[in-house]
């Protein structure tokens, strides 16, 4: 009976080592299918309309720096003290100066990605302190994990950008650790990344080594880099987000701007008053950018989560923050501004049911929502506190069939198979027949993860679950990974500026 069943199954197609060619993958998503429209025309209007009344009646404060307060004194908007309240309109006229869609040059050219318009970008989780396999368990995030980590995302083609903050690396102090980790991204891949944000000085290295990566000429003339940073919700911008936007965006390159808000503590408990919340601050920062330099890219981000209001702990992937990435994208679409929101989030400890469930509702959404840029796509554990290997490979596996899912369906001559028909006579089969020969190939999306033989087949196997073929995927990954070729005098540059801003620095582990 077993010699019956492997004879059955070698006949099979798909039996066995695969001898698929590996597919070229886009250097981004460029959707070809409709946005999902959640909320009416009504309804949006109502969120804007109390967007507007925060900024004009309430207002936002910006503190810690005089500058930015006399920016806005100029612009006409109304300073009391700190307080920054604008006339109706004046934000959104000033926010239509940022451009509706941009290019961030990569390194390798042929990995520049389009943000803003019908593009998405996938970028991996960003900000975790821990990090979590099989092998090592759970423990704080070092050098080595975010070398490893920036090799796999060189590796998998379903994330686009390389992000910045992959793991935080917690044995290299705090004052110098964004120049080990700028190299690494510089280094270790030829995608897009982003700089650092936490400090001026900070986001002015990052600059200086992107001038150095990409020649003078290319920094000036195109957004090479980008930084992320959070607004201090509720209506807070403080000197990290205004001191960012006039580095990056003084400069000519990009800043993505996410209010991070847990309904219910940094917002009012109720989603709609969130998300108008979200739009105020975002819009706020969005003109500020465009008092810094007008045309500079700005990306309009929104992080919104519900909470257990019995514990005070984040949840992730419940209908509320998937309702919000849905209604975020119409308003970004009617700002004509790019999105980031979302991603696979889950409070999940390991990569179980519980961390699929919550990851494949939020990520559905936010690639249906049509967020432009994606930090977190991948590799989210913990409420956002640990980065998993294991999770990173599984989440990249996903991004590859909502690639395909956002690309649309061919309706061509060749999708119609009418020479199939012509060949397959009914009760027939079409296993053998031309058009199948000619498209078996990339017919389907093959998810290099997924085991979908039968149970005699996978027990042969090892009887693996997910994890375990996670974990020996991001391993051979590692194995097989080649860095890509950077000009030498090019990276002597980059070394000897880490060494020369490492030797002005003291060590400095806050």
């Amino acid at each position: 009976m077993n010699d019956q069943r492997r004879t059955r199954r070698s006949r099979r197609p798909g039996s066995g080592e695969r001898t698929r060619p590996a597919a070229v993958a886009p250097a981004y998503v460029k959707r070809q299918i409709p946005y999902f429209e959640f909320l009416n025309e009504e309804g949006l209007a109502k969120l804007e309309d109390q967007a507007d009344w925060l900024i004009e009646e309430i207002g936002l404060e910006f503190r810690e720096n005089p500058h930015a307060l006399e920016l806005w004194k100029q612009a006409g908007a109304d300073v009391d003290e700190t307080r920054v309240r604008a006339p109706k309109g004046m934000i959104r006229d000033l926010c239509k100066t940022a451009p509706p869609e941009f290019a961030q040059v990569a390194r390798n050219r042929e990995r520049s990605v389009r943000i803003g318009g019908a593009n998405q970008v996938f970028a991996p989780v960003y900000g975790s302190p821990f990090v979590r396999d099989l092998e090592g368990g759970r423990r704080y995030g070092a050098i080595e994990d975010l070398e490893k980590l920036v090799k796999l995302t060189q590796m998998l083609p379903s994330l686009h950008h390389s992000g910045f903050v992959t793991c935080e690396p917690c044995d290299v102090p705090v004052s110098k650790r964004h120049l080990d980790m700028l190299y690494i991204h510089m280094s270790c891949t030829d995608k897009p990344h982003l700089g650092a944000i936490t400090e001026k000085s900070r986001a002015e290295d990052s600059l200086a080594m992107a001038r150095l990566l990409h020649g003078e000429e290319t920094f000036n003339g195109s957004c090479v880099i980008m930084g992320n940073v959070n607004t201090n919700s509720p209506l807070l911008v403080d000197k990290v987000v205004t001191e960012a936007i006039e580095i990056y965006c003084g400069a000519g390159q990009g800043i993505v701007v996410v209010p991070f808000i847990l309904s219910g503590a940094m917002g009012p408990v109720s989603t709609a008053a969130s998300i108008a919340q979200a739009l105020a601050e975002a819009m706020m920062c969005c003109a500020y950018s465009q008092l810094v330099r007008p045309g500079a890219p700005f990306v309009l981000g929104n992080f919104l989560s519900s909470m257990s209001l019995k514990s005070g702990a984040p949840t992730f992937g419940m209908p509320e923050p998937v309702m919000s990435n849905y209604i975020v994208g119409q308003l970004a679409r009617r700002l004509g501004l790019p999105l980031r929101c979302g991603g696979a989030l889950t409070a999940s400890k390991i990569a179980d049911a519980q961390a699929a469930a919550e990851s494949a509702d939020s990520m559905h959404s936010t690639a249906l929502a049509g967020a432009n840029f994606v930090l977190h796509s991948a590799g989210w554990l913990e409420g956002g506190l640990c980065t998993g290997y294991e999770k990173l490979v599984i989440d990249a596996d996903r991004l590859g069939a909502y690639q395909v899912l956002l690309s649309g369906m061919p309706i061509d001559d060749n999708a119609l198979a009418r020479d199939a028909y012509d060949e397959v006579e009914p009760a027939g089969h079409f296993l053998g027949c031309g058009h199948t020969m000619r498209n078996y190939q990339t017919a389907f999306y093959e998810p290099a993860l997924s085991d979908s033989e039968n149970v005699e087949s996978w027990e042969e196997r090892g009887a693996r679950d997910m994890q375990q073929r996670a974990y020996e995927r991001w391993t051979q990954l590692l194995q097989d990974y080649e860095a890509p070729p950077i000009d030498p005098a090019t990276d002597d540059a980059l070394k000897d500026f880490v060494a020369r801003r490492k030797s002005e620095l003291p060590d400095a582990w806050y």
